[in-house]
């Protein structure tokens, strides 16, 4: 008896404060990532382009972050159909006044929000068949094919450096199959992230997020490091739709200010 007390004290319990605080780190370098774009590119500053050209590389590794913690959370959801509705019903309404604010060529087509809410849902949908995949198994094969579907948006699938498949041309000819990467001549879209590749990201995520649900993640990941960070994380949806307005309304200001002194 007083093993296994000892034992239930040792199991980690409550949030996982880790995946909070990863997320808040990578949506700090997403609000700064969008702050320089709409410097450089919707106000015309060079330093914000030059800045963008630094960071356009390493962009999607955060990206990574963003996307593999909301798959582990996702795995320890039970309403994950109906948040990923109530995410798609937002996703649309950001489309909506993206195309009346910045117009239809840099609207948000299908970004971020749209393709976490299809995943969510996918998820939901399929959770009752992906629990008889084993952890690993699962894992691996979602990784495997989120690197052979990288390149889906430039017509390929591929093993880096290894091998390379091209995709039938036709799939790319269509305004309507762009939320799987498959994008004609002239598609544009102010956050692109189509499900291919990201939704095998997504999924590697869900199977990771088992460790989470058995409680079997390391300590150091249940305990609270740098609150601040995990602040940001806990509300990064109302992060992602405030911050855009409040940085293009204040390049707004500043803008009209040196105007003026001019």
């Amino acid at each position: 008896m007083a093993e296994d007390a000892k034992e239930q004290k040792t199991v980690p319990k409550g949030r996982i404060h880790l995946l909070d605080e990863l997320r808040g780190f990578a949506l700090i370098f997403m609000v700064f990532y969008h702050t320089c774009f709409t410097v450089g590119y919707f106000f015309g500053w060079e330093w914000g382009r030059d800045i963008i050209n630094i960071l356009y590389p390493i962009g999607p590794y955060f990206a990574g972050i963003f996307i593999f913690i909301s798959g582990i959370s996702s795995n320890l959801s039970h309403s994950n159909i109906d948040r990923g509705a109530r995410l798609f019903f937002i996703a649309y309404i950001v489309t909506l006044v993206t195309f009346f604010t910045v117009g239809s060529e840099s609207a948000i087509r299908f970004g971020v929000l749209h393709m976490l809410s299809v995943c969510m849902m996918m998820y939901g949908l399929l959770s009752r068949i992906l629990k008889y995949v084993p952890m690993i198994a699962g894992l691996l094969l979602n990784v495997i094919l989120f690197v052979l579907t990288i390149p889906v948006s430039e017509g390929n699938i591929a093993i880096p450096f290894l091998w390379k498949m091209s995709l039938p041309m036709k799939w790319y000819t269509t305004d309507f199959l762009y939320p799987l990467g498959f994008i004609r001549n002239g598609f544009s879209s102010g956050d692109f992230f189509p499900l291919l590749p990201w939704m095998f990201l997504f999924f590697a995520g869900g199977y990771f997020g088992r460790l989470a649900v058995k409680k079997k993640l390391p300590k150091f990941t249940y305990k609270s490091h740098i609150k601040p960070l995990a602040f940001l994380g806990k509300h990064s949806l109302l992060i992602y739709l405030l911050h855009q307005p409040i940085i293009f309304g204040i390049c707004k200001l500043v803008e009209m200010l040196l105007q003026l002194k001019k």
